[in-house]
């Protein structure tokens, strides 16, 4: 059965693989990619994989294909069923697997979805790998062999794992918006079990997202959180985006804090558990994080936004947390296996909170405050993304500016008070993003102002500036 031919080359993404569902990525496909998959991981010496899905509605579908694939191709597969990215990778620890495959589109919109591959228990396939499982599927390249199916329940494990790493030090009363996605199916249960009053907003499972898309970077989603904090009167209110790996947090006044703001308390509490440890955040982050940590007597570690990064680096490090921008947090040893878990972030921030007497507003009221813009998307046609990005960095660098980056540039201006302007190419689309930060509105103006006459010498940029 050697369905030889190309798959379209747009779902192979940087990170994971992503399409439309029934054009670009149908049963065949998945079935296809699920055989190189498995060929690929048995030519590894891997024997075990664990297969779970998202709540799209085209999952269950996927998941079935992706079954017989890797069952045909002699793994030992354990299905998880309805799950989220996390609880793969933890299921992988628990279960003693190296191999990994999620049927999700993490957060892109209704009418996608997509895969995310794993080996080890620690790394999800990158680029290069990506690449030759793509060759391989094209080549319609199988094994042959007699493997097995097991289907099991994880939840309750996994969440007795959870509760063994947080405490919850007083009752709260907090709001769950998990906006109809799979932790719909988890998020609720888990606070309620951890002790705290939950009120629920958007938990009733629905794949066609009747409200907004399940991503906490978009503010639909958090004013509406924020919203029900205010109406119930709740401690604080909690995002879930659609994978169950990023969180969104909005304080006692309905107002959302920004990650790589609440991102400082954590830290904070890791430091006083691990004093000096290093800790990794991304490129994207205001710079009241790297100077909280330093000023707690961490080692501030800035490092490329994309969850391959960030753990590697972490492991380079030995960091016990990590973070990013969009609200991705990674728990190293001794906090967990690494990767970044949503459920588990909000027991460690619910954790830190009770530990204090303080609202959530309060945790911030010494945390310094700079001007950050929106993280702004320019067009940029995908053969010049890259070059665009590592020109302007030279251009600057030229100047004097201080610039660190790889595929990207971060650029301090030492004449604007707290200034620093970030250019990247956004693995996922024909676009780079900027962000600017500084102590004023108008030294953000100026580092705009900036980035937009070095961006004009470019006759393919887009001159349409969209907020993500």
């Amino acid at each position: 059965m050697h369905h030889m031919g190309n798959l379209p080359a747009s779902i192979f993404r940087e990170y994971d693989i992503r399409g439309r569902e029934g054009t670009e990525l149908n049963e065949e496909n998945i079935s296809r990619i699920a055989r190189a998959y498995g060929a690929w991981l048995i030519k590894r010496g891997i024997t075990r994989c664990v297969l779970g899905h998202d709540n799209r509605e085209t999952s269950e579908r996927y998941y079935e294909a992706a079954k017989t694939s890797l069952v045909y191709s002699g793994l030992e597969v354990i299905g998880i069923g309805m799950s989220l990215t996390p609880m793969l990778y933890w299921a992988q620890q628990y279960l003693e697997s190296d191999g990994g495959m999620i049927i999700t589109a993490s957060h892109n919109p209704v009418g996608w979805n997509g895969l995310k591959l794993a080996y080890d228990r620690t790394r999800t396939i990158l680029n290069e790998e990506i690449a030759l499982v793509r060759k391989m599927s094209e080549a319609g390249e199988s094994v042959f062999g007699e493997g097995s199916f097991l289907e099991i329940n994880i939840a309750a494990a996994y969440f007795e794992d959870l509760f063994s790493r947080a405490k919850l030090h007083r009752p709260l009363k907090v709001v769950v918006n998990t906006a109809n996605a799979t932790s719909s199916f988890f998020a609720p249960a888990m606070l309620e079990a951890f002790g705290c009053e939950v009120v629920e907003l958007n938990t009733d499972p629905d794949p066609t997202y009747p409200h907004y898309d399940p991503n906490p970077a978009h503010l639909p989603m958090m004013e509406d959180t924020g919203r029900k904090v205010v109406e119930t009167k709740a401690d604080i209110g909690l995002a879930f985006d659609a994978d169950g790996d990023r969180l969104g947090i909005c304080d006692e006044n309905g107002q959302m804090i920004f990650p790589d703001r609440w991102l400082i308390p954590l830290a904070r509490h890791v430091l006083n558990e691990h004093p000096g440890a290093a800790i990794v955040f991304d490129v994207k982050c205001t710079e009241a994080l790297p100077e909280e940590i330093a000023r707690h007597g961490g080692n501030p570690v800035m490092w490329l936004t994309g969850h391959s990064y960030i753990k590697e680096m972490m492991q380079t490090v030995g960091a016990p947390m990590g973070g990013e921008e969009s609200g991705h947090v990674y728990w190293g040893f001794p906090y967990y296996y690494g990767f970044d878990d949503s459920h588990l972030t909000a027991l460690k921030f619910l954790e830190v909170l009770t530990l204090t007497n303080k609202t959530v507003s309060q945790m911030f009221t010494d945390v310094p405050r700079y001007v950050t813009s929106p993280a702004w998307h320019v067009e940029v046609p995908e053969n010049l993304k890259y070059k665009v990005a590592e020109e302007i960095g030279e251009a600057f660098r030229k100047e004097g500016q201080v610039v660190t980056g790889i595929n990207c540039a971060r650029v301090y201006f030492k004449d604007i008070p707290n200034g620093w302007g970030l250019i990247r190419a956004t693995s996922n689309l024909p676009a780079i993003v900027l962000r600017f930060e500084a102590k004023t509105e108008e030294g953000v103006k100026q580092i705009e102002n900036m980035f937009r006459d070095k961006l004009a010498v470019y006759p393919e940029v887009g001159k349409e500036w969209e907020t993500a």
